[in-house]
């Protein structure tokens, strides 16, 4: 993880120490390096320079809003999917014409929103919804841009919770139904076709089916552009692929780039693309204090203060993050990393060597950047973590710790 090394046997993010964030804002904590988030999106950018696509970065990966803010200021965009998000982007100082807004149930309230603020386009998952931002769009005397989301039937060989591209997922629509429902919704009063959006999946680490989604899109694209002089937009969708395991491979933009270029470049279409967790995921931690050491005969369980509620992802896909001593120590032990909720799916690492550790050390979760926070909850009645941003030697807290008396703010 760029911006995360060890530095006389203690782990560092950029210029300061995690034992140091530990003392000054206490664990759980969420811990993000600045630098590779800038570093992350200028690679991407200059990969797909021949292009100059717009890069929207997928908000629901990490919706704080200094992370938001410091890709408004590299000149991205935004990809959201709800009327929340779409808030905190604009709260972050986000440009309303550099936001797509995609998901397969937006409410008219939301719809209304997003008009109201003149976003780039509504990314289409069915006709009803075509039809709703139709209606939306002459109560309000305004335009609904949208774009049709094509789903390729691909497989992306990923996960199936978070695979979107297959004929099976709740997803967009075939490309023949996609053909019939730009020729029955582009008429449509207050409707203005603008473009094809695709996103097979995410965490991603081959180009093959980025390949194989485009070999199937940009043939309808071409057919599209003859009847429709608006179409202008083609949304590539994010999904590259991240580094969790030390021998896992990811996927690069300039291996990506080699890959898309060559059928990019003759499309005539403005290229959109929506990367999350790619620009997110590495460049945070959750950052945790060992309370208890158990041993039974069979394994021996390292019971740290963040749980399931923190960081669901171990739990929800069986995913695999890095497990880091703060203070390096010699040596492993075989067992589970969980956390003191009330579930025994409460668990960062499960049936694993971890670090020799002892109560009272630190731990370092890597790879948490994405969809940590963003997926946390109050369960069991636990506040949430506190979320703190270094850039160089300076560290800024960007959430502060949750209280028990937020808890109960809206109860009556």
């Amino acid at each position: 993880m760029q911006g995360f090394e060890y530095r006389n046997g203690t782990l560092h993010v950029e210029g300061v120490s995690l034992e140091t964030l530990a003392q000054r804002h206490g664990t759980p904590l969420y811990v993000y390096s600045k630098g590779h988030l800038v570093s992350q999106f200028r690679a991407l950018a200059d990969a797909m320079a021949e292009v100059t696509p717009l890069i929207c970065y997928s908000v629901k990966a990490n919706s704080n809003g200094a992370v938001i803010r410091t890709f408004a200021g590299l000149g991205g965009g935004f990809d959201i999917v709800s009327g929340g998000e779409l808030y905190r982007a604009l709260r972050a100082g986000a440009d309303p014409s550099r936001i797509v807004f995609a998901g397969v149930g937006k409410t008219v309230e939301e719809i209304r929103y997003a008009l109201r603020k003149s976003i780039l386009f509504f990314t289409v998952e069915s006709e009803p919804e075509v039809q709703r931002i139709s209606r939306c769009a002459v109560e309000l005397g305004v335009k609904g841009r949208i774009a049709f989301r094509v789903n390729p039937d691909v497989d992306p060989k990923t996960h199936q919770y978070i695979s979107t591209g297959k004929k099976e997922n709740k997803f967009g629509l075939d490309i023949e139904r996609t053909e019939r429902a730009y020729a029955a919704d582009a008429r449509l009063p207050g409707i203005e076709v603008v473009g094809v959006h695709m996103h097979i999946g995410s965490q991603i680490l081959t180009v093959d089916p980025f390949v194989a989604a485009l070999d199937k899109v940009l043939p309808l694209c071409r057919l599209l552009r003859r009847q429709y002089a608006s179409l202008r937009y083609l949304d590539i969708g994010g999904g590259i692929g991240i580094q969790y395991r030390p021998d896992q491979i990811p996927l690069l933009p300039r291996d990506f780039a080699a890959a898309v270029l060559p059928r990019l470049r003759g499309s005539g279409m403005s290229i959109v693309m929506e990367p999350g967790r790619y620009l997110v995921g590495n460049a945070g931690l959750l950052l945790c204090r060992v309370q208890y050491v158990k041993d039974n005969p069979l394994k021996r369980f390292v019971i740290v203060d963040a749980g399931m509620n923190d960081l669901i992802r171990p739990s929800l896909y069986q995913a695999y993050h890095e497990v880091m001593a703060v203070h390096q120590v010699p040596g492993t032990n075989f067992g589970d990393l969980v956390g003191p909720i009330c579930e025994s799916g409460d668990f960062i690492a499960a049936d694993r060597e971890l670090p020799s550790l002892k109560e009272g050390d630190l731990v370092a979760v890597m790879s948490a950047g994405a969809y940590g926070f963003a997926m946390a909850s109050t369960y069991n009645s636990r506040p949430n973590p506190a979320e703190v941003m270094v850039d160089g030697a300076e560290c800024t807290v960007i959430r502060t710790r949750g209280t028990v008396e937020d808890l109960v703010t809206r109860e009556v």
